[in-house]
């Protein structure tokens, strides 16, 4: 009697370890789908390779999941402004440098017209 409760044990363990592994290499992809993540297959689908491959994927999966979030993105929207914005001042300062060069050239030639 003993040896069916410690047979039963031991399969509710084997069982629980089995699903618990795979239950815990879906977290990624249950954060990229609550994320709305544009790549949650992709994330599923290495979190399946991550079981073969000895959980090595892992957390770099984990990393991809919490990179991305709907109202930021990747977070790179901030940088393209600030790139538009020294853009714009980068022209401006192209502007008044064409301008300055055009006052010496002018001065430059007003001053061999005297002499």
């Amino acid at each position: 009697m003993l040896s069916y409760v410690a047979l039963g044990l031991l399969v509710f363990v084997a069982l629980v370890l089995f699903y618990g592994v795979i239950a815990i290499h879906d977290i990624p992809y249950e954060i990229s789908k609550e994320r709305n993540h544009p790549h949650q297959d992709a994330i599923h689908v290495a979190g399946w390779v991550s079981l073969f491959t000895l959980h090595v994927l892992w957390p770099f999966l984990w990393i991809w999941a919490t990179l991305y979030r709907p109202e930021r993105g990747w977070g790179f929207q901030t940088l393209q402004e600030q790139q538009k914005v020294d853009e714009a001042l980068l022209i401006e300062l192209q502007e008044k440098l064409d301008a300055q060069a055009q006052r010496i050239a002018a001065l430059e030639e007003k001053l061999e017209g005297q002499g």
